[in-house]
């Protein structure tokens, strides 16, 4: 159940709402509450759970587990329970597309210049882009949920992108609201989550051309962009695209969601796919496998009663499932 309830009134600041803004994981985090004087307590357990997951899932750290398992060279590694529960995650959802998001990406991904943090690859443009080929598959990934002893074969670059930062915004939304009892939105670049009470009305949600942001965010909409602001009340939000983290790459420009059965950027037939789910997680591995998918994704979303909202590069859009007030497709 996903808890989008229907669309959202005029998109403005909710009374009682306390907000703080950062950047953590590469990307812009958002903490909303319903109990302002909850904020504090609240953003240090997100800083925590944040900080945990970098530690753990960071491709971009050199002392964190996952850098040190792409580079054990085959051997099997004990690992963190949250790392345990970020790579069973990623295999999951693996699995619940047929391979269409693969954590065994992250060779492509560095080949393709997204080898540091995303800031650095944005002001690059250097180097060309390799011959695609297609990624060694997530099944030959080795991992013992009960001993949290993982191998992977030498060479093989796990990327844990597509899943740990929703995962994050989950376990840290869940957190805060068993710890402080507070209702609670966590935004992390897109990916959000709320647990415990929401506002009468919902949070409201405002899916922009690259992101979801709660609209008690400080940031204007952009011209025709209001018919796309939705209320939720549980559960996960993530939106999916390729317009936003894009770079040069030689002649080229490449964008970071790739097709695993080819090793090259997906076509970006949709710019951005916006999906409702239980959990943030089953949300963004859903927008992210719509991503790849192309222009079969909307009969995927529909025949799993997903409720979702994709949107072309010139700006029609297409609902599925039960998508509040609009179906099908407008423009």
């Amino acid at each position: 159940m996903s808890g989008l309830a229907r669309p959202a009134g005029p998109v403005a600041p909710l009374p009682g709402i306390a907000h703080a803004e950062f950047r953590a994981l590469g990307t812009v985090a958002a903490l909303l509450v319903d109990e302002p004087a909850a904020l504090d307590e609240a953003r240090g357990l997100l800083d925590a759970e944040l900080a945990a997951v970098d530690l753990a899932c960071s491709r971009f750290r050199e002392d964190s587990e996952l850098s040190a398992l792409n580079r054990a060279g085959g051997r099997p590694m004990h690992v963190s329970d949250t790392f345990v529960d970020a790579l069973g995650v990623a295999l999951d959802a693996a699995a619940a597309t047929d391979g269409d998001v693969d954590p065994t990406c992250g060779g492509v991904l560095v080949d393709l210049g997204y080898d540091r943090d995303f800031t650095e690859v944005a002001r690059g443009g250097a180097g060309t882009v390799v011959t695609a080929r297609p990624v060694p598959g997530w099944r030959v990934v080795e991992l013992d949920r009960e001993t949290g002893v993982v191998r992977v074969p030498a060479g093989l670059v796990l990327d844990l992108g597509a899943t740990a930062k929703a995962l994050a915004a989950d376990r840290a939304a869940a957190r805060i609201h068993a710890s402080v009892g507070c209702g609670v939105l966590v935004n992390l670049g897109g990916d959000i989550r709320v647990a415990g009470p929401a506002p009468d009305d919902g949070w409201r949600v405002l899916i922009t051309d690259g992101t979801s942001t709660a609209a008690e965010d400080p940031r204007p909409a952009r011209a025709g962009e209001a018919h796309r602001a939705v209320a939720i009340t549980e559960g996960g939000l993530a939106t999916s695209g390729t317009g936003v983290r894009r770079w040069r790459r030689g002649r080229e420009t490449v964008h970071h969601i790739v097709s695993p059965a080819t090793g090259e950027c997906a076509p970006s037939h949709w710019q951005t796919v916006t999906v409702a789910a239980s959990t943030c997680v089953g949300a963004n591995t859903a927008s992210t496998a719509a991503i790849v998918r192309g222009a079969a994704a909307a009969g995927w979303l529909e025949e799993l009663a997903v409720p979702a909202l994709l949107v072309r590069p010139d700006g029609r859009a297409t609902f599925t499932g039960a998508w509040p007030h609009l179906h099908g497709t407008t423009g």
